[in-house]
C-alpha cells in the first residue's frame, strides 16, 4: 500500500501548485481592496460569493465568446486586419463585462451592505478577480507554469482594473437611484459597463495585434492603466462616502 504513496502525492503536489500560482495573484489583490474599505467592510460570506459568481460569469463567458466568434468569422474575414480589432472589442470585451456585470448586479443592486460607495468597487473587483482567478487556472493547466508569471503581473491586475472603473460609475449609480434620480442611475450604469469594455477592449487589442508598435502601446496602456487604478482605489477609499 505504502508504496503507491510517491505515486500518487507527485500529481496531487502538482495540482497544488499549478492551482496556487494560478489562484494566489488574484487573491492578494482582493486582500489589497478589501483592506482599503476601512469605513464599513463587508461580510465575508458576501465577498466568497461574488468571488463564486465570477466564476460563474467566465463560465457564461466562454459559451458566448463561442458563438460570437462564430457569428465575427461569418462575417469578416480572419484576414481581415479588422478582425483582431473586432474579436477584442465585439466578442471577449463585451461579453465578458457583460457576463461580470451581469451577475455583480444581480447579486449586490439591492443587498442591504450595498450602503456605501466605495463598496461598489469591492464588490465589481471580487467578481472580477474571481473571473480572472477561474480564468488563470485554465491557461495554467493548459499552457504550464510559464504563463503564471506573466499573466500575474499583467492579466490579473488588469481584470482588476477594468472592475475598479466599472465599480468606480456602479457606486455613482447607487447613489442617484438612492436619490431617486433614475435616469442618472441608467446612465451611470452604462457607463461603468462600457469603461470596462472600452478598456478591456483596448488592453486586448494591443496585447493581440503583436507587433512592435502594439507592444509598446500595450506597455504604455497597462502602466497609465494600473497607476489610474490603484491612485483611484486609495482616492475613492479615503473620500467615501454612504449612498
Amino acid at each position: 500500500m505504502f508504496f503507491f504513496a510517491p505515486l500518487i502525492a507527485v500529481p496531487v503536489l502538482y495540482l497544488v501548485i499549478y492551482v496556487l500560482a494560478a489562484v494566489v495573484p488574484a487573491v492578494v489583490l482582493m486582500r489589497y481592496v478589501y483592506r482599503q474599505d476601512r469605513v464599513d467592510r463587508e461580510p465575508p460570506r458576501l465577498l466568497g460569493g461574488l468571488a463564486l459568481r465570477g466564476v460563474y460569469a467566465a463560465l457564461a463567458a466562454i459559451v458566448l465568446e463561442t458563438l460570437g466568434q462564430s457569428v465575427l468569422n461569418a462575417l469578416v474575414s480572419q484576414d481581415n486586419p479588422r478582425h483582431v480589432v473586432l474579436t477584442a472589442f465585439l466578442v471577449v470585451a463585451v461579453v465578458e463585462e457583460g457576463t461580470k456585470f451581469f451577475f455583480l448586479y444581480r447579486r449586490t443592486w439591492r443587498d442591504p451592505n450595498f450602503n456605501y460607495r466605495f463598496d461598489a468597487i469591492v464588490y465589481a473587483v471580487f467578481v472580477s478577480l474571481g473571473f480572472a482567478a477561474f480564468e488563470n487556472v485554465k491557461y495554467v493547466f493548459s499552457y504550464g507554469l510559464s504563463v503564471a508569471l506573466p499573466r500575474a503581473i499583467l492579466a490579473i491586475p488588469g481584470h482588476m482594473g477594468f472592475a475598479v472603473f466599472m465599480g468606480w460609475f456602479y457606486g455613482r449609480a447607487k447613489l442617484r437611484s438612492d436619490l431617486g434620480d433614475g435616469l442618472g442611475a441608467r446612465v451611470n450604469l452604462a457607463l461603468g459597463y462600457l469603461a470596462a469594455v472600452f478598456l478591456h477592449g483596448m488592453y486586448d487589442t494591443c496585447c493581440m495585434t503583436g507587433t512592435a508598435r502594439s507592444t509598446l502601446v500595450f506597455a504604455a496602456v497597462v502602466a497609465v492603466l494600473y497607476l489610474a487604478v490603484f491612485r483611484l482605489i486609495r482616492r475613492e477609499a479615503r473620500n467615501d462616502t454612504p449612498v
